[in-house]
């Protein structure tokens, strides 16, 4: 049997909502800018996501556009890219 893969439920709750405002259960003291997007390139390093969603973007509840760039920034990390 080849290897397998795994999918990736990014929740974007999961992040501060001084990064990402825009979600449906902001909680302080969540992941920061950087460590979410260490979290996601190291699942991208692993080579065995198959498949990735983003949940719980709420563009009525964001401002300025902040929690929807921040997912795609991050969706970027998951694919590859890295930040510095």
């Amino acid at each position: 049997m080849g290897a397998g893969f795994v999918h990736v439920s990014l929740d974007t709750d999961m992040l501060d909502p001084d990064i990402a405002p825009g979600v449906g259960t902001p909680v302080q003291g969540g992941l920061t800018y950087r460590e979410a997007h260490l979290a996601l390139e190291l699942v991208a390093e692993s080579g065995v996501v198959g498949s990735l969603e983003v949940v719980e973007v709420n563009p009525i509840l964001d401002r300025e556009n902040t929690t929807a760039a921040t997912a795609v920034e991050l969706v970027a990390s998951a694919l590859g890219k890295t930040i510095y």
